[in-house]
């Protein structure tokens, strides 16, 4: 038997998520049974769709009933096996839960490549993350360069790297993000073309100066008033990926849209969701590709790694008050 520690849903949240949303809980694990194999988390990935998987509304997953451990993409260590394809010492990742340890027959689950990069890599320039930066940028835009490109949330785990990837493309790339110190580490580090902290600048008029021939692109995470102020400059045949709507996630009634949507129409414009999840098959293109910039000094990648699983409540705030620096982590034990 194994002492297992884990944090299950409590309460459907009223606005940003918080401890008492949350119960702490220790149970047992029987040893893993004839095809299943016993999985140690070390790091669990925090993103801002776990706040969308604790509404109890239908997303893109079915809704997490209350009691159940809390849903996340975790990286973990085999520690036993009775099934064929997984050995121990295995590193893997899938959806391991908010819990230290975790019994899978394999669905889900994948092992990841033995690469040259620390095992954070996995989530702060592989996994989601790539895939969303990657894919969404470059599947759903076809930038050209000499193109302008919007990024929200640009000093975040995706947005960083999709303003770097829009550098390597031939981009004029702006980025939108929330305090002075990012504004500084996406232009001076990243090599972004201009920075506007949302919080203090008029954005409408930061974005015309930012961008004087109109914008091309817009990666959009955060939706609402921003998006609103992007649409009225969108130039003609602009494209918009819609990754995520940030602002609306804690929200506690619904949130009324940008006014201008017929802006789309007038300018021929196009905006398209989509999920990392849609390019698995093309998972080796983005992978082999971001890593092959990141040897060559490219790419750059920040992680904000939070020790202990008993702070991933609190942790899981910093996505919705801007307070992570990078992609943020919960290390749960050790590699």
């Amino acid at each position: 038997m194994t002492v297992n520690q884990q944090w299950l849903t409590a309460t459907r949240p009223q606005g940003q998520p918080k401890q008492s949303d949350f119960r702490w809980n220790v149970a047992t694990l029987a040893d893993p049974a004839d095809g299943q194999f016993l999985i140690r988390t070390i790091y669990i990935s925090l993103d801002p769709t776990n706040r969308i998987w604790m509404n109890g509304t239908e997303s893109y997953l079915p809704p997490l009933p209350l009691g159940e451990v809390m849903r996340g993409v975790g990286i973990g260590v085999v520690e036993e096996s009775r099934n064929p394809n997984f050995a121990k010492g295995d590193i893997v990742q899938g959806f391991l839960g908010w819990q230290k340890y975790s019994l899978s027959k394999g669905d889900g689950v994948m092992k990841l490549p033995k690469l040259p990069v620390p095992l954070t890599a996995f989530f702060g320039l592989l996994g989601h993350i790539g895939l969303t930066a990657y894919f969404g940028l470059l599947d759903i835009t076809n930038p050209k360069p000499g193109e302008t490109l919007v990024i929200s949330t640009a000093a975040g785990a995706v947005g960083s790297l999709v303003g770097q990837i829009g550098k390597i493309k031939g981009l004029r790339v702006v980025g939108l993000t929330g305090s002075g110190e990012k504004c500084r580490w996406i232009k001076d580090d990243l090599g972004f073309d201009a920075a506007i902290n949302y919080k203090t600048a008029n954005v409408p008029q930061a974005l015309k100066e930012a961008c004087p021939k109109g914008i091309d692109i817009y990666f959009d995470n955060v939706g609402g008033e921003i998006l609103e102020a992007v649409l009225n400059q969108i130039n003609l045949h602009a494209r918009i990926s819609v990754c995520g709507m940030i602002s609306q996630y804690c929200a506690d009634r619904p949130v009324p849209g940008p006014s201008n949507l017929a802006n789309l129409i007038i300018k021929r414009a196009k905006m398209e969701g989509f999920l990392c999840s849609d390019y698995g098959p093309r998972a080796e293109e983005a992978f082999t590709q971001l890593i092959g910039w990141l040897m060559a000094g490219k790419i750059k990648y920040k992680v904000d790694v939070v020790q202990g699983l008993e702070n991933a409540p609190n942790a899981l705030g910093k996505l919705f008050d801007g307070s992570n620096a990078g992609k943020l982590i919960v290390q749960v034990s050790p590699e």
